[in-house]
């Protein structure tokens, strides 16, 4: 049986050429080729998929599953990724034998299905863009699709043909007894046969993560260093680069209505200049205000997707506040919503580079200067910590959370790797590193305050513009990264994090503990260089 087409009338996209059946796709009810926004979000209603808000955002729910499931991704460990791949917790291997099992059940699955098709990109650098392929159950994960990754020429879609394809089907289980996973849930990617499966969840970050780890496995080949960051645009075209994990304030800061957003996620940097991955953002919602996110809250409109963001049922109104579903509630929309955004998404080589972290120890300086080493050293430790309601099973106390390189559970390969490509691009550039805290002053969750969004906006502001360029600094005592003395719109006292805390002592314990948290953790990158290790606390 041959699947049909379903066309989409006066808008000239056309199924590709390069079709279905050569992945094993077989007796298909109606296949859904490149549908528009509205066209997705008309099935995905008639489908009862999710409901409108008061605006026209699209709310849906992603059941059982409100964020990624790391324990059931797996890398198809064979000859191409054998040597290449670190594996072990991150990246669990599956054998060769249960991926073919496991892909045969899945198409057979498939058949008697309608199914979405999505042809995408992923890079909006045309020399190291890579064309993609969604395939999905729910008319929503084609929207979002849509939305997160880059749209291509609508009049050329007839020769797309894929490098990799994203089957997602959520009502699809593996069994582990057989498919050698872990639960009824997984994520596999097969970097020989170019497909990523996922199934046994509804969570759509699942395809944006999976497209971003291909990118991280493939384009250090090509001397291109892929970031887990966002990134912005100086009225001069000066570019800045945001790391940091989430709920330091990546997306949030880099949404500066004084900038153009290149991106709030996902980026490679090579020798044209930096370019997104994605041509969308996936922002946080979790208390969004128009006072202090104005760019992501006008991008709340007809054609975004609202992952379990809570809303009267009567009057269509959301509720950003609440976390009755969960804390990780999400918006998906273009890039184009953003005001200013930069289109096609790419910059210059960057001026800057920020680490943002939320130390909720409240040791951290809120703004500090890194050489060279220091950066290296805080990219590899990729520091937060996290606090009580931001995830399950964390107490009251705070909790060091270290992810190398902003991005563990992303990279394919050995952290050192991308350290040392930020490493060239830095002795290159000679891009200036800060490391920003977002977290606490005055001392720990708990006693001490978050540190103000409009502080933290004005220390930006200042780096970014070169205001503290000849700011006199002060080493830290413990750390040892550059302090700036004042900044412009932000009072001296709050620079200072340790006469922030009416307990001294206390500071000066915390910080040994902070620091000793840190070395313990850096014990496991063997082999650096000595300039980098000296670049420790407490060295």
């Amino acid at each position: 049986m041959l699947i049909e087409h379903k066309q989409i009338a006066n808008a000239g996209i056309r199924p590709s050429r390069h079709g279905l059946e050569a992945q094993g796709f077989r007796n298909l009810n109606v296949a859904y080729w490149n549908l528009g926004t509205a066209q997705l979000l008309e099935h995905a209603i008639q489908r009862r998929e999710g409901t409108f808000a008061s605006g026209g955002a699209f709310v849906v729910r992603t059941g059982q599953f409100t964020g990624r499931s790391p324990k059931d991704k797996f890398v198809v460990r064979d000859e191409v990724t054998d040597a290449h791949v670190a594996w072990g917790p991150v990246n669990q291997p599956l054998s060769e034998a249960h991926f073919d099992k496991l892909y045969t059940k899945m198409m057979a699955f498939w058949q008697g299905h309608d199914v979405y098709v999505q042809d995408c990109f992923v890079g909006a650098d045309r020399e190291y863009g890579m064309p993609i392929r969604v395939v999905s159950q729910l008319a929503w994960h084609n929207l979002f699709a849509r939305q997160l990754f880059i749209r291509p020429d609508p009049t050329a879609t007839e020769d797309h043909n894929p490098q990799f394809s994203i089957l997602f089907a959520p009502d699809f289980q593996a069994n582990p007894a057989e498919d050698g996973t872990n639960s009824e849930t997984c994520i596999v990617i097969n970097f020989k046969k170019k497909v990523v499966l996922i199934c046994g969840t509804s969570y759509a970050g699942e395809m944006k993560k999976s497209a971003f780890t291909i990118m991280n496995y493939l384009l250090p080949e090509r001397g291109v260093f892929p970031m887990h960051c966002s990134s912005n645009m100086g009225a001069a075209g000066d570019t800045a680069l945001f790391f940091g994990l989430s709920g330091t304030g990546k997306t949030t800061l880099s949404a500066d209505p004084e900038r153009r957003l290149i991106g709030d996620d996902e980026h490679g940097w090579s020798d044209n200049g930096v370019f997104n991955f994605e041509g969308g953002c996936y922002a946080k919602c979790i208390h969004l205000s128009q006072e202090n996110e104005p760019q992501i809250w006008n991008a709340i409109r007809f054609g975004t997707v609202l992952e379990n963001v809570a809303m009267d049922s009567e009057t269509r109104l959301l509720d950003f506040d609440s976390d009755e579903v969960t804390e990780n509630t999400r918006a998906a929309y273009p890039l184009k919503f953003i005001d200013g955004a930069v289109i096609p998404s790419v910059g210059g080589n960057p001026n800057h580079v920020i680490f943002l972290t939320a130390d909720a120890f409240g040791v951290l300086p809120p703004i500090s200067k890194l050489t060279p080493e220091q950066a290296m050293y805080h990219f590899l430790s990729g520091y937060t910590a996290k606090v009580a309601g931001t995830e399950r099973g964390l107490g009251k106390e705070p909790q060091a959370t270290f992810s190398a390189c902003f991005g563990a559970p992303f990279l394919p390969r050995p952290a050192a790797a991308y350290a040392q490509l930020l490493g060239e691009k830095l002795r290159r550039r000679g891009a200036q590193v800060w490391l920003v805290n977002t977290g606490w002053v005055g001392g720990p969750y708990g006693v001490g305050e978050r540190m103000k969004l409009r502080y933290t906006r004005a220390m930006l502001k200042a780096a970014l513009s070169g205001q503290l360029n000849d700011v006199p600094t002060e080493r830290h005592s413990i750390f040892g990264v550059a302090v700036p003395k004042s900044c412009p719109d932000v009072p001296a006292t709050f620079l200072d994090a340790r006469g922030m805390w009416n307990d001294k002592a206390a500071y000066d314990r915390a910080a040994l503990d902070l620091a000793s948290r840190f070395n313990k953790n850096f014990e496991k990158f063997s082999g650096v260089s000595p300039e980098i290790a000296a670049a420790a606390p407490g060295k």
